[in-house]
């Protein structure tokens, strides 16, 4: 089962920097995602959604891919191919692993300006290798599908690192 974390924090650029840390998490093989935004609000109000492709768009595009590969051997090479990636990609779409866009324009309308927040489908994940890359960052937890330990610790780890900022 794949849980839900939304982290939002006061500035424009972290989110951005979370995201960095957790694609480093995945290239160790240490969190596998289902898909994954990062919500920017800057200074005017001005929203930006810069949205990864989830894993069921790209499980779809592959395997329509393949199909139409094999199909379009037959008939049309190239064109089945396109035409199957192309199909394979609105199935997996229709699978709904991605983050919900209502729950996303929920988030963005409670944002203040010059705040940004990342939205995690996580599947699976070694969670002390995830609570470590998040040390570093200073965020609040808006919403998580966590158990209410995993949870905890995700809000000790982003709580600690507010208050070591503010005793520096």
């Amino acid at each position: 089962m794949s849980n839900l974390i939304v982290i939002t924090f006061d500035n424009e650029d972290e989110a951005g920097k979370v995201r960095e840390s957790v694609r480093q998490l995945q290239r160790n093989d240490l969190i596998t995602l289902d898909d994954s935004a990062v919500v920017v609000k800057d200074g005017n109000g001005k929203v930006q959604v810069q949205n990864e492709i989830d894993r069921g768009v790209r499980i779809g595009a592959i395997g329509g891919g393949l199909l139409g590969l094999m199909l379009g051997f037959i008939f049309f090479p190239l064109s089945g191919l396109i035409m199957g990636a192309l199909g394979g990609a609105l199935v997996g779409r229709m699978t709904d692993l991605g983050v919900d866009p209502k729950f996303v324009k929920d988030v963005q309308e409670a944002m203040p300006p010059g705040s940004s927040a990342i939205f995690l489908i996580v599947r699976q994940a070694e969670p002390n290798a995830a609570l470590t890359a998040l040390k570093p960052y200073k965020g609040t937890v808006y919403h998580t599908s966590l158990s209410t330990q995993g949870e905890e610790s995700l809000r000790r780890v982003l709580r600690e690192r507010q208050g070591g900022e503010r005793n520096e």
